[in-house]
């Protein structure tokens, strides 16, 4: 195995852009057949997401991509059978006879991997958060439209039934009109988090200028890589856009609504107690049309569970609010919702809030599912329309969209600012600053592609 370099980005990068997409014959030829992946990134959620495919009998797992090769023959291991590895994911996408791919890389890779497959004709399934920046979102977006690839973004919620029938019984008026929804993240990481750790040498079975790929050149520091490369935000944005996307998500689902109107944040490094770049404590409010409130919480705090109802996410509306926690949710009914105005006179008041007496207009209940982990069907959906050609429950685009909702709360959060937001034009219109940080210049020679 030899692992990708600086040049040999350049030179692949040059033969993939002057090339023309595959067509997706492959996979429709062997409809009946199995459906041939390659794996980019098997580390940690990479692993998980491995698993999740090979519940399926018709995915057949050709080939496996790492620059950490510890990974590499982890995954081999699993998989078992012939399976081709590769330090360099040019190589993999080389390969004809592969229908479609699956990123799980750092978020500072998966504009790369995801353009580069769509221009290879391969299909995508791209974990979350889908970018880095919202230039790199577009960009993507683009090249799956632009190449006719199916797409799949990792926000599994998409694809856990529970989370459906919420999101239907919210979008048909369940609890009235929406007017406030909140989510939360909330894990105690001190007193260790990840520590303190000096620079030091990369590791011999580690490729670390192949990990920094098109981000800044670094010194070599072990909490700069695996899963730890979140708090850096050369490589990603914190919980805000790690769960931040999967509740943004499901939050802009259940609105019918594809992107926040503005945007503020607060918080930072309270807790302070580790090299973490990203906040460790933050709230982000967003404004969406027709008025309604959303909030994210991110809090590095005591989860003990306080007098109100513990859940993710909170919905509240004109006739109840609606709990939700991993694979349930609640409706509870607003006791008030019938009674009418308080009366002002005083001649008029019965009893001792003014209220007059009224009934629930809507039935407090309980929805279970037993579905915690989603992914397998999430990877089941993208099999199907692999075949079908048809859109998946979170395609690219859709995908982009919750993403963007995380990003810009970070930009918000990074310049102090209260942002109003174009989303058609993909610009905030009262800050230029804030507009600075929607893209970055890549490290030569790496680029992001050009779509078209």
């Amino acid at each position: 195995m030899r692992s990708i370099t600086r040049r040999d980005f350049a030179k692949a990068a040059a033969m993939i852009g002057a090339g023309v997409a595959l067509s997706s014959a492959s996979a429709q030829t062997r409809a009946a057949d199995r459906i041939r992946l390659g794996f980019i990134g098997v580390g940690n959620r990479g692993d998980q997401v491995l698993d999740a495919f090979l519940k399926h009998k018709d995915a057949e797992v050709v080939a496996i991509s790492d620059i950490y090769k510890p990974y590499l023959d982890f995954a081999v291991k699993k998989v078992g059978g012939s399976v081709e590895t590769f330090g360099d994911y040019r190589r993999l996408l080389d390969r004809k006879d592969i229908d479609a791919v699956v990123v799980s890389t750092p978020d500072h890779w998966h504009a790369l991997h995801t353009i580069h497959a769509c221009q290879a004709g391969k299909d995508v399934f791209i974990e979350k958060p889908l970018s880095l920046t919202i230039a790199e979102g577009r960009a993507m977006s683009d090249a799956a439209k632009h190449y006719q690839r199916v797409t799949q973004v990792g926000l599994i919620r998409r694809s856990q039934e529970t989370c459906r029938q919420m999101v239907e019984f919210l979008r048909g008026g369940g609890i009235g009109k929406i007017t406030t929804a909140r989510a939360f993240h909330i894990q105690n990481e001190w007193p260790h988090g990840i520590g303190h750790v000096q620079d030091s040498t990369p590791p011999a079975d580690f490729d670390w200028d192949a990990w920094v790929g098109p981000a800044p050149m670094r010194p070599y520091n072990a909490n700069r890589t695996l899963y730890r490369f979140r708090w850096f935000y050369d490589y990603s944005g914190g919980q805000m856009t790690n769960t931040g996307a999967h509740y943004l998500d499901m939050i802009q689902w259940a609105l019918g609504q594809d992107a926040p109107r503005s945007v503020c944040a607060m918080g930072g490094k309270i807790a302070d107690f580790d090299d973490r770049e990203v906040p460790d404590t933050m709230e982000a409010m967003f404004t969406y049309d027709g008025g309604t409130l959303v909030t994210f919480s991110q809090y590095n705090a005591s989860n003990a569970e306080a007098a109100a109802k513990p859940c993710e996410l909170e919905f509240r509306g004109t006739k109840g609010t609606v709990y939700f926690r991993g694979d349930s949710f609640e409706v509870v009914a607003d006791k008030t919702a019938a009674r009418e105005y308080p009366i002002l006179s005083p001649l008029d008041r019965k009893g001792p809030a003014g209220w007059r007496d009224g009934k629930p207009v809507i039935e407090s209940k309980l929805v279970k599912g037993t579905q915690g982990n989603a992914t397998p069907e999430h990877a089941r959906n993208f099999l199907d329309c692999v075949r079908s050609r048809g859109n998946c429950v979170c395609d690219i685009e859709t995908g982009h969209r919750s993403t963007s909702a995380t990003i810009i709360a970070n930009i918000a959060h990074r310049t102090r600012s209260l942002l109003e937001w174009d989303a058609k034009a993909e610009r905030f219109t009262n800050n230029e600053d804030a507009n600075k940080l929607l893209s970055y210049s890549y490290r030569k020679p790496y680029e992001l592609p050009k779509i078209g």
